[in-house]
């Protein structure tokens, strides 16, 4: 399914009350007191507030996402409370509008599976990360291809499986991105999805500290 399809499905689902989480990245990132945090395809806000709490005034949360309706249930969502330090942006995720090296913590949950050059997310996240920065996403694998008449069904789309990849795909994604210290911090049996099963899993990870590459 392209951006625009994507734009449109969840424009829609930003006035209900669906639940578009695959995980609780929040829950395993323990971000600290001025931290930048980074939130990819942040939905309604509501991450975006719980990081706020976490990093208080002196640090930064940014939340990114490719569904105006999204952005703007997230606006009015973080306005109730005041703060200045949370910074919506529409932005692909393959092309992410934030300067290099600025987040200390990157999370997401149950959005990277819809991108289609997964290697390129990967990349934009490593180069926004500062040096030791990490990421705790929550995601979904296949454990087989996902057959091509699911790719673009709305269904499989809003359930967030039709564009995921096998486990070890996404696991040689991550080692081929030079990420270290890669850990699933936990994983779901899997489940029935179409033809395939599938299973949720939130891993984590560590851009080198050293002065090598982004």
């Amino acid at each position: 399914m392209n951006t625009i399809e994507i734009e449109k499905r969840y424009s829609t689902l930003a006035e209900t009350e669906c639940c578009l989480s695959c995980g609780g990245a929040i829950n395993l990132s323990e971000p600290k007191p001025g931290e930048v945090c980074i939130d990819l395809g942040c939905g309604k806000g509501s991450d975006l507030i719980r990081l706020r709490e976490a990093v208080g005034e002196t640090g930064r949360v940014f939340g990114v996402d490719v569904s105006d309706g999204m952005l703007a249930k997230a606006a009015k969502n973080i306005e109730k409370f005041g703060y200045t330090n949370v910074h919506l942006l529409r932005s692909e995720l393959e092309h992410i509008q934030i300067e290099s090296r600025t987040a200390d913590l990157v999370i997401s949950n149950c959005t990277i599976n819809h991108a289609t050059d997964k290697h390129r997310v990967w990349s934009e996240v490593k180069r926004v990360l500062k040096k030791g920065g990490r990421f705790v996403v929550s995601d979904i694998y296949s454990s087989a291809p996902v057959p091509e008449e699911y790719a673009n069904d709305p269904a499989a789309v809003a359930e967030c499986w039709a564009g995921s990849i096998t486990k070890e795909e996404y696991l040689t994604i991550l080692e081929e991105t030079g990420f270290s210290n890669i850990t699933i911090v936990e994983e779901s049996k899997p489940y029935a999805k179409g033809k395939i099963t599938v299973s949720s899993f939130t891993v984590s990870g560590q851009k080198a500290s050293c002065n090598c590459g982004h």
